[in-house]
């Protein structure tokens, strides 16, 4: 898994059985992080909007997507 918060998203990369589908994973984790955030920070609650994108890996390595999550640090 890589992970890079963005000022205005998240680049997240994971691998997941097929069984599971990607709005299901999103709605997981969106509700996860919005649960932890308001018990950190409960004076100012955090809502998600309902965007997001999903993508494969198809022709694109493993290493290419983490290698690019990773880059994105440094702008």
């Amino acid at each position: 898994m890589s992970l890079e918060i963005m000022p205005d998203h998240i680049h997240l990369f994971i691998s997941s059985p097929p069984q599971n589908a990607p709005s299901l994973l999103i709605n997981w984790f969106k509700g996860i992080s919005a649960r932890m955030y308001n018990y950190w920070y409960n004076e100012t609650a955090i809502k998600w909007t309902n965007s997001y994108y999903v993508g494969t890996a198809g022709t694109v390595t493993a290493e290419t997507i983490k290698k690019y999550i990773e880059e994105q640090k440094s702008r």
